[in-house]
């Protein structure tokens, strides 16, 4: 029996129930997305980062803000605009005049979920200031390294490149976020009931955690020993050998992405109450973990393809190990 370690006063409980809990709080909020949901809760556990991209006004901050509220851990938020400097997502030395000395006055950035609210209004300076703690989970400020707690998410929202005012992510930093979603425009009961209850506000006020920051470690570390066999690893490394050769990229998977989709599908099989991963888990989930990290050739986008298709082409051309679980 797949078991989590919880509070001395509660019962254990299972990987999938303690994961169903997390995405059926969200939903609470987010109606008729459950797909989106899974995945976002899939990279917390992963203790990855998100990236969630889409149009303004279809929830991605309502999204963001109730998985943080389902977690009873700390939240912090940064509105990124044009003027945001590093030290208002890092924090600063003060100096205490009473003391005579500096001391560290820490950022928002010094929580378990940190929401980056339209990240790509900011300028590329105060993006890069999210590389550090995106990778290493510290940040360096004053000379002195500080260990940011577990579990770390940052959960970024940003409108196509497309609208005004908007300045594009490094590959570097894109390298960072273990998924990229879409969240997409509800379905028409949906919206429906969006109507009635006059956009669900209430609903996320309303919102109380599920889960303690500890239940989140915990999960994350029972799905690191799934198993992944070495047949399995080697289709991965198949997958990424094919995307750094193929003629329509000039940008493959790097060594993080093949690691940060391995994650990703440890805690797919552990959701779904697998003691191993499958290739089906890789199929799954490749287009959310990679597209964003792939870059299209200049001949490729001349020809209209689209890091999505050539995922499906490396998916298709790439033979699937017999007994992967083995």
């Amino acid at each position: 029996m797949t078991t989590v370690s919880t509070a001395s006063a509660e019962a254990p409980q299972s990987f999938p129930e303690v994961f169903e809990r997390i995405v059926a709080n969200v939903g609470h909020v987010l109606r008729g997305k459950d797909h989106l949901i899974r995945l976002a809760t899939l990279c917390l556990v992963a203790e990855g980062h998100v990236l969630l991209e889409d149009v303004p006004g279809v929830g991605k901050t309502s999204l963001a803000k109730a998985l943080a509220r389902s977690v009873d851990g700390t939240f912090g938020r940064i509105q990124f605009t044009p003027d945001l400097l590093p030290s208002d997502v890092l924090g600063t030395a003060v100096w205490n005049q009473r003391e005579g000395t500096f001391e560290l006055r820490r950022g928002p950035i010094f929580a378990n979920i940190l929401l980056a609210d339209e990240i790509n209004r900011a300028s590329p300076k105060t993006q890069s200031a999210l590389l550090e703690s995106m990778a290493e989970e510290q940040v360096t400020l004053d000379g002195s390294t500080q260990q940011l707690q577990r579990p770390f998410m940052v959960i970024a929202t940003q409108n196509p490149i497309e609208h005004q005012g908007t300045y594009p992510l490094p590959e570097s930093q894109l390298d960072r976020f273990l998924m990229r979603l879409q969240v997409g425009y509800p379905a028409r009961t949906d919206e429906l009931q969006v109507l009635a209850n006059d956009g669900g506000d209430g609903a996320l006020a309303a919102l109380r955690p599920v889960v303690s920051d500890r239940h989140v470690i915990a999960l994350a570390d029972y799905a690191a020993r799934i198993h992944v066999g070495p047949a399995l690893a080697g289709y991965l490394l198949d997958l990424a050998e094919a995307t750094r050769s193929h003629r329509h990229l000039a940008l493959g998977m790097s060594p993080r992405a093949v690691l940060g989709l391995q994650r990703a599908v440890r805690v797919r099989a552990a959701a779904e109450g697998r003691s191993f991963a499958s290739p089906d888990d890789v199929k799954a989930l490749a287009q959310v973990v990679l597209a964003h990290r792939l870059i299209v050739s200049p001949e490729g986008q001349l020809q209209g393809i689209s890091s999505t298709e050539v995922i499906d082409e490396v998916l298709s051309a790439t033979s699937v190990p017999r007994e992967a679980h083995a």
